[in-house]
Order: structure tokens, then sequence, then C-alpha cells
């Protein structure tokens, strides 16, 4: 179970609503993106990642009150029961003084603090190093093929699936024997991508197709993941998290 303080805001995790309302997490993943796109938000802004006992990396989701409720109101009245009552703990958990009692607990504050506030700035320092590499690599215009194409070891020909499987992208072509035509959902269009729409020939007349560009958010996005080891890779990378900016003209 994960459950959140982020920015003094309360989150429950779709694993934890899983657990409560005895469903199976993938369910109450597709539950939480029908939600997203009825609301018309973005997923990817309450996404979140964790790593089972064998250290696999699963997606997941960090909801807050409104999501939450929002999200099993369509659950039996005994599931939504379960679910708010284990908000009231939570609001409850959040309210308690962490005060310590004795002098110990003080200086496991203190050194606590001080140990936050170091990682702050490391936290910031990467940002910071991430952002100069953002603006070497990252091009108006251009795929996001491309701008993996710069990073070391992403296998480019798994890209689009991957951002597919992210929901991201979605596959219009309705016959599975032949190409894929990648389109870019509502939820993540004009904020993480967006579309080219461009036309060719073909023996049954012309054909319109869409070149998928990538927007800045949609770079950083790509970009945090690769340095987390999330995006697909070869089977011979090296380890190395490195980029060439010269490697998008080739």
């Amino acid at each position: 179970m994960q459950n959140l303080t982020i920015a003094q805001t309360l989150t429950m995790s779709s694993r934890e609503i899983a657990e409560l309302t005895e469903k199976q997490h993938k369910h109450v993943l597709e539950d939480c993106r029908k939600m997203f796109e009825a609301l018309n938000i973005q997923s990817a802004d309450f996404s979140a990642d964790y790593k089972d006992s064998k250290g696999r990396v699963y997606q997941e989701f960090l909801l807050d009150q409104d999501l939450t409720m929002t999200l099993v109101m369509g659950y039996s009245i005994e599931l939504r029961h379960k679910v708010a009552k284990r908000w009231r703990e939570l609001e409850e958990q959040a309210k308690k003084p962490a005060i310590p009692q004795t002098y110990p607990d003080a200086l496991r504050l203190a050194a606590k603090l001080a140990e936050e506030k170091q990682h702050l700035a490391l936290v910031n320092k990467k940002q910071e190093k991430e952002i100069h590499c953002l603006q070497n690599l990252f091009q108006t215009g251009m795929t996001p093929v491309k701008f993996c194409k710069q990073l070391n070891g992403v296998n480019i020909n798994r890209v689009s699936l991957f951002l597919a499987e992210r929901n991201f992208l979605y596959d219009a072509q309705k016959d599975t024997n032949k190409s894929y035509i990648w389109r870019v959902k509502a939820h993540a269009r004009d904020k993480y991508f967006t579309e080219s729409p461009y036309t060719i020939k073909s023996y049954k007349g012309d054909m319109q197709l869409y070149e998928i560009i990538l927007l800045q958010d949609g770079a950083k996005w790509l970009y945090r993941h690769y340095l987390k080891g999330e995006l697909p890779m070869k089977k011979d990378w090296n380890g190395e998290f490195t980029h060439d900016k010269y490697l998008q003209a080739a």
C-alpha cells in the first residue's frame, strides 16, 4: 500500500484502492484511465511507478480525494464505504503533529531534516542538469523516435509501442495485418504530443497518415523515464545514460 502527502495533498494509490475494493489492479487502472478521459484531464499527471518484490517496474496512479471518490462512485455501497473510511484514517494521520517527545527523537528529526535538505539540493542540481540536456536535445517539430534516437541504448523501433502502452498513443489501423497508424489520445494531445497529417498515394487512392510530433512536456516525460531506465532498451545496451545531439541528423 502506498499513501503519499505531496505538497500537503493526500493521495491514495490505485494499488490500495484495488486492495480495498478486492479488484485486480489492472482493472482499477483501466477504470482510472476511463475517468481521466471522461474528465478530460491528463492521466500522466497522476501516473507513478512502483517496483514489485522482484524489482519489476509497473505503473500506478496516485489520486486525490475528489478523484478517488469519483472513481469508486460506480462501485457497490460496501466498497465505497471501505474507501471513505480509509480516507478518514489518512486525514487523521495527517493531522497528527510530528513533534519529537525525547532528546534522541529530536536528534533523529534534526538528522532527517538535514538529510532531506541535502537530498533537495541534489534533486535541484539533477533538475538543472536535465533542463540543460533537454535544451540541447529537444527541437520543435521533432518526433518522439527522433528524440529518442539521441539517447544511448534506446530501442527506437519500440518507442511508439511503448507510448501506446503508456496510454499516449493508439493505433487507428483497423486491419491488424497492416502497418500501424499512430494517433495521439485526446488527453495527451497538444500537451505531450501533437499530430501533423499528411497524405500518401496508394493503389487504393489517397491515404491520410499522421506524423506524431513531440512537445516539450512530452520530451521531459521521455527523458525522465530514460534516466530511470524505463524506456525500451536494446539488448546490447552498455548501461550508460548518455546522449548525442548530433545523432538526430543521421
